[in-house]
């Protein structure tokens, strides 16, 4: 195939995965923002409280933070981002109020912080929750407001929080007693995302997410609701020949 027309390929390729975001994301602020969440997340107060606050659903930001850090307040990035909601240290912080970088470690101010970030680049994107999020990611300065195409780099960031949306969502059990297990870690995220979809294609009943752990390092894991079904899970991918 000629690279032009290969070029050309993967351009409508990303068009259109950029519009059924936008498209997905649209649907979810019109009809879903006010679903509560499938279960009661750490620090569940405060991204309620963030939420009533800046006027957006508690589920996104909850997906934000779960995408970004796992609930962890003391994450920390080798691009120098702190907290739940990995708020940049010193740039972004510091637009946001914050003098010193272990208030960033405080949970309900990060979340605070985190939604307002959030909300000031939903506004700045004309409610564009997909140029937003991707905004979040790699920063208002290399995302257009209104049209262009969005770099591949950022663009998979919508996509990621949208499946920990739909965790948030429509998840089992409790937070406390979920369980997890490493499947595969990787240095691209689309490379993590092929294998979740693959997987879950094969094994349906099987419950997949992937995480961002820092640059260039992403983790696919099993998640469950307790050893039973986490057990259940590992026989399954077991029986299609894959070794843990």
């Amino acid at each position: 195939m000629p690279i032009v027309l290969l070029l050309a390929g993967l351009a409508l390729a990303a068009s259109a995965a950029a519009d059924e975001l936008t498209t997905a994301w649209r649907t979810f602020l019109a009809s879903e923002a006010t679903r509560p969440t499938a279960m009661q997340f750490p620090y569940q107060g405060c991204f309620e409280a963030a939420a009533e606050r800046y006027e957006l659903p508690a589920s996104l930001l909850i997906a934000v933070a779960r995408g970004e850090s796992n609930f962890d307040p003391r994450a920390v990035s080798h691009a120098g981002a702190h907290g739940l909601m990995q708020i940049l240290w010193p740039g972004t912080a510091m637009e946001l109020g914050f003098t010193r970088v272990d208030d960033l470690y405080e949970p309900c101010p990060n979340i605070d912080a985190g939604a307002r970030y959030l909300k000031g680049l939903l506004d700045r994107y004309g409610g564009d929750l997909h140029r937003a999020l991707a905004a979040y990611n790699y920063g208002p300065g290399r995302i257009a407001t209104t049209a262009g195409v969005i770099p591949t780099g950022a663009a998979w960031y919508s996509g990621y929080i949208r499946r920990h949306l739909d965790y948030v969502l429509n998840g089992r059990g409790q937070w406390d007693q979920q369980v997890s297990r490493t499947v595969a870690v990787f240095a691209a995220p689309w490379r993590a995302e092929a294998l979740v979809e693959a997987l879950s294609k094969q094994a349906p009943d099987v419950r997949l997410d992937w995480f961002r752990e820092d640059v260039a390092q992403f983790k696919v894991v099993l998640v469950a609701a307790g050893g039973d079904e986490l057990a259940t899970a590992q026989a399954r991918l077991g029986d299609l020949g894959w070794r843990f």
